[in-house]
């Protein structure tokens, strides 16, 4: 019997600002939300991996595992939870680390949970805590931002391929459209080429549409082992192949501004452990915090060469496009609690696949592709959804 590891159920909660609602809130109701989906019961879960980045410094809140068992009422029941963090991939990574529970035979049946509470400070004291994901020494100690660093690649690959900020702001209008069917998106409202080109600035070329919202949310998934699966006759969506890879911390030390080696390599090894091409990629999440993110992701993967986006960005990644991109509206629309976000693009991966997607389902969906990212690249988590 192999290991194989699927997809049961999801929840999720409103992304957005949530400021009538806690961090455990959010994130049992995403949680209880997955349990109903999937039909399992909570005392049958052999563990819970919770996704979570920066609670500690933005609600004076860490030991989040044992919390969020503990508000869920299942304390009494021995499931081990822990906490997984890894910047902007914490989710990302909490399901990695689930998967290979389950792969290794240890588990038969995990939870998985991210959650955010982003919006409960603001200003400058936001700005400091959100660059605790940037090298704390050589960048953030010198003025470095999250936004900053993004504006240096942007500023970079426009140069060196001659592109505008049409090709950046492509990326956001297609993750606006696409949220705009999606009920649980921090932004439903469409924006044009125009709106997005001439926002506020933020960090030179980068204005306010090229930049994903702080957000509040929270979402859960529900892996099962294939015995598990046969056992209890459920339907469910495969985890075909995963992938993790490193890259220098600091941007400064990196080969290129504009390419992250860490999205490159694990892809490579995502598509190799799933047998499958990117000609058999249906759709993908990628991970595009800010829109010079999302060209890099592109071409990193490989669905653009160096420089080529711009020949996808405008026509190609809509629904009915060639490589339909953030079904769900990506971080820009859907929204970034970080803790959240990585574990919210298996939800979208498991409804595209399952057919439940509503308005913004790929036709023919077969295989999806997940891709979430650990600061400016320092850690690249890929994952292939689909497959027998």
């Amino acid at each position: 019997m192999s290991n194989d590891v699927f997809i049961i159920g999801t929840g999720e909660s409103k992304y957005g600002e949530l400021w009538e609602r806690s961090l455990r809130e959010i994130s049992v109701e995403a949680g209880l939300k997955a349990i109903e989906s999937s039909g399992v019961r909570t005392k049958d879960l052999d563990a819970i991996y919770m996704g979570n980045s920066l609670s500690g410094m933005i609600s004076g809140q860490e030991n989040i595992g044992a919390l969020m068992s503990d508000y869920a009422g299942i304390a009494d029941e021995d499931v081990p939870t822990l906490r997984i963090e890894a910047s902007t991939a914490s989710g990302a990574a909490a399901v990695y680390e689930a998967y290979l529970s389950i792969k290794s035979g240890e588990y038969d049946l995990v939870m998985v949970g991210g959650v955010e509470k982003m919006t409960e400070l603001y200003g400058n004291e936001m700005i400091d805590i959100s660059s605790s994901i940037l090298d704390r020494e050589w960048e953030a100690f010198f003025g470095g931002t999250p936004a900053a660093m993004a504006a240096l690649s942007a500023r970079k690959y426009m140069k060196d391929y001659g592109v505008g900020k049409d090709v950046l702001a492509a990326i956001s209008v297609n993750d606006h459209k696409n949220a705009s069917m999606n009920p649980i998106a921090h932004f439903s409202n469409i924006i044009t080429m125009d709106q997005a080109m001439n926002s506020t600035p933020v960090a030179e070329p980068l204005n306010l549409m090229d930049c994903a919202p702080q957000s509040d949310g929270a979402s859960s998934i529900i892996l099962a082992s294939e015995k598990f699966m046969k056992q209890e006759k459920k339907e469910g969506v495969k985890i075909a192949g995963s992938g993790i890879s490193q890259e220098y911390f600091a941007l400064h030390s990196r080969d290129s501004l504009y390419s992250m080696k860490s999205t490159v390599n694990a892809s490579r090894k995502a598509l190799q452990k799933a047998n499958v091409t990117l000609d058999d990629i249906s759709f993908a999440e990628i991970h595009d915090s800010f829109s010079i993110y999302g060209v890099m992701a592109l071409e990193d993967i490989g669905f653009a060469g160096r420089g080529k986006a711009k020949d996808l960005v405008f026509s190609e990644i809509g629904l009915k496009g060639k490589i339909p991109i953030n079904p769900s509206g990506g971080l820009k629309a859907k929204g970034f609690p970080y803790g959240a976000s990585g574990v919210g693009q298996f939800v979208e991966g498991y409804l595209q696949l399952m057919g439940k997607a509503g308005k913004r389902q790929v036709e023919n969906a077969e295989y999806g592709l997940l891709h979430s990212v650990a600061g400016t690249g320092s850690t690249s988590i890929v994952h292939i959804l689909g497959g027998e």
